[in-house]
């Protein structure tokens, strides 16, 4: 039994080891993918929430807004991606990614169920899902080194 758990011990380390070295890796390239995507979708003019982004942004042309919106998320990604600016890029993510509860608020009824905010319409789930992705933000955020700790991180590498 001692040589099962053993064994078990140090799988369990190993898998530990490798989420906690590329997890967040992981999940910024996920972020990145869906963000060229969705981006690429937006100025292909072939996304399915095109007509959404329009009538949520309705005081900006269409014709204008979601291809920017395209172009805003393609460079998010690519930002992501590359690790470019990446303070930069976070900021422009959380930026899009608070703009998309702005259909909650101007399209409730597109929402919830009989205006009970509880009871979420698909739209509605598609929307709060985005809580998920404003935590990935936030895990990529925390691996961001100040420049000061990257050169003294740098200074202690033997």
């Amino acid at each position: 039994m001692t040589a099962l758990r053993n064994t078990y011990d140090r799988l369990d380390h190993l898998i530990l080891r490798f989420m906690q070295t590329y997890a967040a890796t992981f999940l910024r390239l996920a972020l990145a993918i869906t963000f060229i995507w969705f981006g690429a979708l937006k100025v292909w003019q072939v996304s399915p929430v095109a007509e959404l982004v329009a009538q949520t942004v309705y005081w900006v042309p269409a014709w204008f807004f979601v291809p920017f919106l395209g172009v805003w998320e393609i460079a998010v990604g690519l930002g992501l991606l590359f690790r470019l600016a990446l303070r930069l890029t976070l900021l422009f993510f959380f930026m899009q990614m608070a703009g998309t509860f702005l259909v909650l608020i101007i399209h409730p009824g597109l929402s919830f169920q009989n205006g009970n905010p509880l009871l979420l319409t698909v739209l509605g789930e598609f929307v709060v899902k985005n809580l998920v992705l404003l935590t990935a933000g936030l895990v990529i955020g925390s691996t961001v080194q100040r420049a000061d700790q990257r050169a003294a991180s740098i200074r202690n590498t033997p």
